[in-house]
């Protein structure tokens, strides 16, 4: 533990030599049975640490509201709409109710959501969201999440399997593999992507994807920007500025980014689908509704919502939904003669 910093769950657990899940029962009282020389080692841990529990988890441990926490980057992104849709139709079904707060895309927003909710006793957290490497606050989040979920909650994460609970996942690394395949069939050889930081773990997966089916082409242009609409108008605009030279074709690595590069485009001349192709990922609503149609990697992002409310609502705390993403080419990228 660094020097200054609050204890943890994590550190009154190693402390004790238990693990994070008895560490929680000890203290929060969950009726679920700890032996008495663990809780009595757990308890003195905790003292010698001056470990003091954010929220006490005991009113879920006796009871919980029949609401279920959906926590998401951007209600305003249709990704994420899509996913709450699900949310909501399969939690109807079970007469719960659906609530749902925005991180924002910061990791610790999204830790301070989670301790508040643990307060608010839902029947299911939901976490939504690419994982982001190197942020400070998995191990504390972990804590959270074990913590409330020892005290009789459920958790469930839609995105990269990447921490100790039940996940939907969806294929981004193969999804965008299958495009750059799809587009060299296509007649495209020059690429320019469009990409956020390689923290980003849904970025980098389908950055990553990719790149590997384009084994033996040039390598393409890497422009790093937002994982925003914003984001990809900017990076597009860049891509004029320096001149689109031999780019073919420009993959943004989410459907809002190449939506704001094909504004970007047409903004400087430069017509999409004819004087370049552009392609996206996600297949959200309004893929259909730009002109050109955007070409795009289809994700049922309403079934990932579905699927992660059928997970928390069974028995299998660690299992793991995978779902698939299927290129769909549209007049955004028509092929080359």
């Amino acid at each position: 533990m660094d020097d200054g910093a609050a204890p943890t769950l994590h550190d009154v657990a190693r402390e004790a030599g238990v693990s994070v899940a008895t560490a929680s029962r000890a203290l929060n009282g969950s009726s679920r049975n700890v032996r008495a020389e663990n809780a009595d080692r757990v308890r003195a841990a905790a003292a010698r640490l001056g470990y003091e529990p954010h929220l006490s988890a005991q009113a879920i441990a006796k009871g919980s509201t029949r609401t279920v926490a959906l926590v998401v980057r951007d209600v305003a992104d249709p990704y994420f709409s899509s996913i709450a849709a699900g949310v909501g139709q399969a939690a109807e079904r079970d007469g719960l109710i659906v609530t749902m707060a925005v991180a924002g895309g910061s990791p610790e927003r999204e830790l301070e959501i989670v301790r508040t909710l643990r307060g608010q006793r839902p029947r299911v957290i939901i976490v939504t969201g690419s994982r982001i490497d190197g942020a400070g606050t998995r191990d504390e989040l972990i804590d959270e999440l074990e913590a409330y979920r020892t005290a009789g909650g459920r958790v469930v994460l839609i995105s990269q399997r990447d921490l100790p609970f039940g996940t939907v996942t969806i294929d981004n690394h193969g999804g965008a593999a299958a495009l750059a395949r799809a587009l060299v069939g296509a007649g495209y050889r020059r690429f320019a992507v469009l990409h956020a930081p390689p923290a980003l773990r849904t970025s980098r997966d389908r950055h990553e994807g990719f790149l590997s089916a384009l084994q033996g082409l040039p390598p393409p242009l890497a422009l790093e920007t937002d994982f925003t609409r914003a984001g990809g108008y900017d990076a597009a605009r860049r891509l004029v500025e320096r001149g689109i030279g031999d780019v073919e074709a420009v993959f943004a690595v989410n459907d809002v980014m190449a939506i704001g590069a094909m504004t970007a485009l047409r903004d400087a001349g430069v017509v999409p689908g004819a004087g370049i192709g552009v392609a996206g990922f996600d297949d959200i609503a309004s893929t259909v509704d730009v002109v050109p149609a955007l070409t795009s990697v289809a994700v049922p992002l309403r079934e990932a919502g579905v699927s992660a409310m059928r997970l928390a609502l069974s028995d299998d705390e660690l299992g793991e939904t995978r779902l698939p993403a299927t290129v769909v080419l549209r007049d955004s990228t028509p092929p080359l003669t």
